[in-house]
């Protein structure tokens, strides 16, 4: 990668990403886990950036990117055995002691989104995002009427998942 192309990447990076790293919420349950998602994404998007065309805005273009990186990681992931550290576990509890309630909130809506498939965590992040229709079929690959009706699902699934 020249040097032109090497500085655009950078910048438009360092521009947009707080997109990869509300991606990586909603994927990873620990610092290290999102950590080792945004470097993950970054890779990707340095692997990638060549072939960006410009065809897209540079955010649906990482958008795309990331997520695709997410939910392959998120997939391979689920596979491996899940084992958890008793002390890091006993700290979370502590620190949800002293969370005032909108933060409970956002807690039990990011707990609600993290059972959801991985496509529906995705177009809830592009929804929540304030993408409208045409850019969230795009950057999820399918058609604007199909993003609306499972949007309406998702919808309905998170409210049965918060208030069962």
């Amino acid at each position: 990668m020249n040097k032109e192309l090497e500085h655009q990447f950078v910048i438009n990076l360092e521009k947009h990403q707080n997109i990869a790293h509300k991606i990586c919420r909603i994927y990873t349950n620990d610092q290290d886990s999102h950590n080792d998602l945004f470097q993950e994404i970054t890779i990707q998007l340095w692997k990638a950036y060549p072939k960006f065309r410009g065809e897209a805005k540079f955010s649906t273009w990482m958008y795309r990117v990331a997520l695709n990186t997410a939910i392959t990681l998120y997939r391979k992931k689920k596979r491996s055995i899940k084992t958890q550290d008793y002390d890091n576990f006993h700290f979370k509890i502590k620190a949800e002691e002293y969370d005032d309630e909108a933060e409970q909130h956002l807690k039990l809506m990011y707990g609600a989104i993290k059972q959801l498939n991985d496509i529906d965590k995705a177009l809830v992040f592009l929804y929540l995002e304030d993408k409208n229709y045409a850019e969230i079929s795009e950057t999820l690959g399918i058609t604007e009427v199909n993003a609306r009706v499972k949007m309406n699902r998702v919808k309905t699934k998170l409210k049965n998942i918060i208030n069962p």
